[in-house]
């Protein structure tokens, strides 16, 4: 092993040595016996309220304090995380500080760049990438990519901008002004970020990165206006203070950390605010921004010296056994801009080591750790890597990378059950409302986006696009701005408005995923588009957004359009053309070909002129003179699979998520997963696109009754009356739907144009394809003169209402009743037997027939199931409803 890595492998020996002698060996994850590290328990725990409305958090988290793991009170400091030889940690000082006793040492000196010269051994190390040599991908400028207006991904942009907009600079800022003892105007915002509650600010530091990141792919000027004032805002508390502190919470909490004793992740807030503040800098060029930052850093290098000084380097490692956020990479960010050889050292010192050593050494020993706890510190061990050339940080991310991937990752990309990882290859065990923590997500990409960049390899670029759909699409509730999820279910039957969380609110929540959430939606354009530099201008396209980039080396502006995908046309077609000042720009034009197409049926045309055979899974590359009439066609075949779920055991290689190329596929049901796959090899023998003339047979049955408009629902097995909902995507609105159609399920009947009146069709419930509501009032997938149903003009006499009659009992009706309520079950009642009063029965066997509340999305497919057929959309398109990932196709 290389000396530049000695640091890092002496704590991972000391580390694996404990664990074989009995010491628990995911010690190193922040966590307390009784209290696991996730965020959502200790949430729950802060949530304690004494008499008077205070948080009692510090109260319940000290209850949790560990005991028998060597903490003790604050004279116990020399006591360890994990037995060690204290010479070996020791060996890593500072001679000057070794010159001294431990219990003594030497406070008159401190050199940063000795510290780190022991920390990463005694040999030069390799040198920064660009100095050996070595060459980086160039991230393309939010400033110079804009999403084309009108598709899914502008659409989720606008929805996070329009949130961002909404939030109130005064409110965000209350609890930093407050601490700082500065006037504070209005009222705090609620959720994690209460006045309360330990983790307050953290959702700050997220705000900046956002806002500066969503200015940079919109030019807002509101924005621009917002974002400034909280970097003011910030200014001045920290020039109140006067040391360089910036927090909405007291220093004492460092005091806590530094001491083992319980607190709620302080150093995860620093990273936000901190990181928030260098993007201002950054990304919208805030120098103002820089300054906090440069002061911040100094605080906590003073601190962490302080640490170092009193007690030994192992008692700052130890104390990153509380959740640090990404502190190495902010710190790696921030020396690339000051050279402070300080700011380098510091960073290194929050190389988590008791679990980048794991890696180091290339054991999959994660399970049990904190996810989001430790993703951001392998983000600052790539960081490292790119600062320092150090090749084993590329290495230890490149096995985190494949691990992930290969033991402990959904169909959708994502990770974590509970907020942690688990036995490796054992994922069937997890499924429930507590999958992959969007914060996961949010930073996986991070660590995939860094691989390509250095390797072009494209499996990565395949797994950010498979993430980037499934995983972060998925979190926004549509068009709501502000209204996100925490988690991502993935067992059977589960609603994402259904979980410990559910659907977080615009004002009270802030949870670390609402952070990562705003951050995600404000960079939508910042994978795209790669540059090589060299001779010859390169860009590499690896996902297939529509968007226009400014290409500035080139001196060409490239446009890229996407026609809509439908399970009907299955395939991706894009179009890419450019436009340039001048003609006659050599460059080369790099595109991705996914790994999830086909190269039968693939084809690429360059102004209408063949490219010849296309290779999935790697680059189709052109190198020419770029004119403004240039145009390049890419048609990319789109299959659907199926993935077994990540699972050794025999008895589970049934469970299977369904992909429609990048695209998981869910289906709604409440609970059933029994799919229907039979011995075929065809995949297309039990599952179908969804025909393009379904959408005009779809329509909602309405009533009204005591004021309120009702709908006719289909739910578990039954016919009742619902309250019309008041927003989309809830299964409420999925029941209400219907397909009416004749008898040949083939024939066309438009429901949407009022043609209706005086037809036999079949009812079919939207979310059970192939099921019919018989005249008994049952549910049957076996068609027949039982299942057929005459409409006829509404017996109230209202020109647009309808009357269902059963076809088996002319002059029989399907009815409600007189000022019903909620879950009014229908029922069948004749005419003849009974007499009109009032007109009571014609009003209750009379509905409108209106607009569907549901709408067949255009990626739509009928999947076979033992006892039903199920509907299969995108899952990233669903709300409220209830849907399963994984089918059984062994059943």
């Amino acid at each position: 092993m290389a000396a530049a890595a000695v640091g890092v492998v002496v704590v991972v020996v000391v580390f694996l040595a404990a664990a074989v002698d009995g010491v628990a060996g995911k010690d190193c994850t922040n966590g307390f016996p009784g209290l696991t590290a996730s965020h959502t328990e200790r949430a729950a725990a802060a949530a304690e309220q004494r008499p008077d409305g205070e948080v009692e958090a510090a109260r319940v988290l000290d209850l949790l304090l560990p005991h028998g793991h060597g903490h003790g009170d604050d004279h116990d400091g020399d006591r360890h995380l994990t037995p060690t030889d204290e010479s070996t940690w020791m060996s890593l000082m500072p001679r000057r500080l070794l010159a001294s006793p431990v219990s003594s040492p030497r406070r008159d000196a401190f050199d940063w760049l000795m510290l780190y010269r022991n920390l990463r051994g005694s040999g030069s190390g390799a040198g920064a990438i660009a100095a050996s040599g070595g060459a980086l991908l160039a991230e393309a400028s939010l400033h110079d990519v804009r999403l084309q207006p009108g598709t899914v991904y502008w659409q989720a942009q606008q929805t996070n901008l329009e949130y961002l907009l909404l939030l109130d600079v005064d409110r965000l800022v209350w609890s930093f002004r407050t601490q700082a003892g500065l006037p504070a105007s209005g009222a705090p915002y609620g959720g994690w970020e209460g006045p309360g509650v330990e983790l307050r600010g953290h959702f700050v530091g997220h705000y900046l990165s956002a806002t500066a990141k969503m200015w940079a792919s919109t030019h807002n000027d509101t924005l621009l206006a917002k974002m400034s004032s909280v970097v003011d805002a910030l200014h001045d508390c920290q020039k109140k203070m006067g040391s360089g502190y910036l927090s909405a919470f007291p220093s004492e909490f460092f005091d806590r950390v530094e001491s083992i004793k319980a607190v709620w992740a302080p150093y995860y807030t620093i990273h936000k605010i901190m990181q928030g503040l260098l993007d201002q800098y950054t990304v919208a060029g805030n120098s103002k921004a820089l300054d906090l930052v440069v002061g911040m850093a100094n605080y906590f290098s003073d601190r962490v010296k302080n640490v170092i000084q009193k007690y030994s380097i192992e008692r700052h490692w130890a104390s990153l056994n509380e959740e640090s956020g990404g502190m190495n990479d902010v710190l790696y960010q921030l020396y690339t801009i000051t050279n402070d050889q300080k700011h380098l050292t510091l960073a290194h010192l929050f190389d988590k080591p008791c679990f980048l050593g794991l890696l180091a050494v290339q054991a999959d020993s994660i399970s049990g750790f904190h996810s989001n706890t430790h993703i951001p510190v392998v983000i600052g061990a790539q960081m490292r890597y790119e600062v320092t050339g150090d090749l084993l940080y590329k290495q230890i991310a490149t096995f985190f990378m494949d691990t992930i991937n290969s033991s402990h990752s959904y169909a959708t990309g994502g990770t974590s059950a509970g907020e942690f990882w688990t036995n490796p290859k054992r994922l069937a065990d997890t499924l429930s409302t507590e999958n992959e923590e969007s914060c996961t997500t949010y930073n996986m990409l991070k660590v995939s986006r860094n691989l390509f960049r250095w390797t072009k390899e494209l499996s990565y670029a395949d797994y950010y696009e498979r993430a980037l759909i499934n995983g972060v699409l998925s979190i926004q509730r549509g068009t709501d701005p502000g209204v996100m999820i925490y988690m991502l279910p993935q067992a059977p039957g589960r609603s994402k408005a259904v979980s410990y969380h559910g659907w977080g609110t615009k004002y009270d929540s802030f949870w670390c995923c609402y952070g990562t959430g705003i951050e995600s939606f404000s960079k939508l354009g910042d994978s795209i588009y790669f540059e090589e530099k060299g001779d010859r201008p390169v860009l590499n396209i690896i996902q297939y957004i529509p968007s226009a980039y400014n290409w500035k080396a080139a001196g060409l502006t490239v446009n890229q359009q996407l026609k809509p995908i439908s399970s009907l046309d299955m395939f991706l077609q894009v179009s890419l053309s450019t436009s340039a000042k001048t003609n006659g720009q050599s460059a080369t034009l790099n595109v991705r070909i996914p790994s999830w197409t086909s190269a039968n049926g693939a084809k690429a045309t360059l102004n209408d002129n063949d490219l010849g055979l296309m290779s999935p899974g790697s680059f189709l590359s052109i190198s020419k003179q770029w004119n403004s009439d240039d145009h390049l066609s890419l048609q990319f075949p789109i299959t659907l699979r199926t993935e077994a779920i990540k699972d050794d055991r025999p008895e589970y290689a049934s469970l299977q998520a369904i992909l429609f190329g990048p695209f998981v596929l869910a289906g709604l049901s409440t609970g059933d997963w029994n799919a229907e796959a039979g011995n075929t090899s065809a995949i297309s023998d039990w599952i179908s696109p969804v025909p393009s003339s379904y959408n005009s047979q779809l329509v909602t049955f309405t009533q009204e009754s005591s004021g309120k408009t009702f709908v006719l629902s289909s739910a578990n097995g039954s016919l009742t009356m619902q309250e019309r909902p008041t927003v989309d995507g809830t299964d409420t609105a999925i029941h209400a739907t219907f397909r009416v159609h004749p008898q040949d399920s083939a024939g066309q009947l438009d429901t949407q144009g009022a043609t209706l009146k005086g037809t036999s069709v079949q009812i079919e419930p939207f979310d059970l394809p192939g099921t019919v509501i018989t005249n008994n009032l049952t549910q049957s997938a076996q068609k027949s003169s039982d299942s057929l149903f005459n409409i006829v003009p509404g017996l109230d006499g209202n020109p647009n209402s309808v009357s269902l009659e059963l076809g088996t009992k002319p002059g029989c009706f399907l009815v409600t009743g007189v000022d019903y309520s909620v879950g009014t079950k229908i029922q069948v009642s004749c005419k003849s037997s009974l007499p009109s009063i009032n007109g009571i029965f014609e009003q209750a066997a009379s509905f409108v027939q209106a607009a569907p509340l549901r709408q067949y999305h255009p990626i739509s497919f009928i999947a076979k199931g033992v006892k039903r057929n199920f509907l299969l959309e995108p899952l990233y398109s669903l709300r409220d409803e209830f849907y399963t990932v994984y089918f059984n196709l062994g059943a």
